[in-house]
């Protein structure tokens, strides 16, 4: 039996951020996304500036995320998606600028290594032992859903000792 005060206070609430995967805490920082999406009136940049500009920032290094804050604070851009009509990794694609490895998962790589390069030094810092497990956690776990969804080929494995030459 089930109280309807109970039911109609959970159905009210507001939805609330997700708490971390490894930790309770729900972070606060992070920016917002705009709030329309559509191209503002006052953006004098059209599609094809922005897709240009988008393949030579890439081709200077940058990855997708770092491009699209650029173009947000830089050149007034709010979405890529919107104006062009493409996200930035489509864009990416099509020009043959997409890296191997996903973004995301190339930076958890990046961070298990420099773990492990601490490690090698400081061998009882069983804090760090721990959140290399955490992040090696999540690689595993992001890796299969990559495999999974093709991304990745289904036969790609993540070690610790080819993590150098997956980041190049």
């Amino acid at each position: 039996m089930v109280r309807s005060g109970f039911l109609q206070s959970s159905v009210d609430q507001e939805v609330v951020s997700m708490a971390r995967m490894h930790t309770r805490r729900k972070g606060q920082s992070g920016s917002k996304r705009p709030s329309t999406l559509q191209t503002p009136q006052w953006l004098n940049k059209d599609a094809s500036w922005v897709e240009k500009t988008v393949v030579e920032m890439a081709k200077g290094g940058n990855s997708p995320s770092m491009i699209g804050m650029i173009l947000r604070d830089q050149y007034g851009v709010p979405l890529v998606r919107v104006v062009t009509g493409k996200r930035v990794s489509e864009i990416l694609k099509e020009n043959n600028l997409q890296r191997r490895i996903p973004e995301d998962l190339r930076n958890m790589i990046a961070k298990a290594t420099e773990i492990r390069r601490h490690l090698e030094e400081h061998k009882k810092d069983l804090v760090s032992r721990r959140g290399l497990q955490l992040v090696e956690s999540k690689i595993h776990r992001l890796s299969r859903y990559y495999r999974r969804t093709r991304v990745l080929p289904s036969d790609w494995k993540y070690s610790p000792e080819q993590a150098a030459v997956l980041l190049r």
